[in-house]
């Protein structure tokens, strides 16, 4: 997830959701490896659906700028192999002006364009 907006006391802030993880979250989520039982394909697109239907929740998708976008995030970071689609969410992030990405992938701290915080932790 996202903070696309800063708090402000009394306003709603906007979160979004990168395209790619929500490919994820449904590839992992009914994923019958991972979890036993998985959920299933219809649960999970509900479960977007309704990530849909929040009035403040911004979808990421890859902006006119991605491609010097993502090719700076490569290089500054030395990305290599499944990194590049950290990456890719990085920039997804920056081109929308994401504050502050909630992730507990480590990974992320390669991009300090984008400000990170692991919500698992207090």
């Amino acid at each position: 997830m996202a903070m696309i907006d800063p708090p402000h006391p009394g306003r709603r802030v906007a979160w979004g959701i990168p395209w790619p993880c929500v490919h994820e979250f449904m590839t992992i989520a009914t994923h019958p490896r991972i979890y036993d039982p998985p959920s299933s394909i219809t649960e999970a697109v509900d479960q977007v659906d309704v990530w849909l239907e929040s009035p403040v929740a911004v979808f990421l998708h890859e902006s006119a700028e991605h491609w010097d976008l993502l090719k700076r995030q490569v290089l500054a970071g030395q990305v290599k192999g499944p990194m590049v689609h950290d990456a890719r969410i990085a920039t997804m992030c920056v081109s929308h002006g994401v504050t502050e990405l909630w992730t507990a992938d480590r990974d992320f701290s390669r991009f300090p364009s984008v400000p990170t915080r692991n919500p698992l932790l207090g």
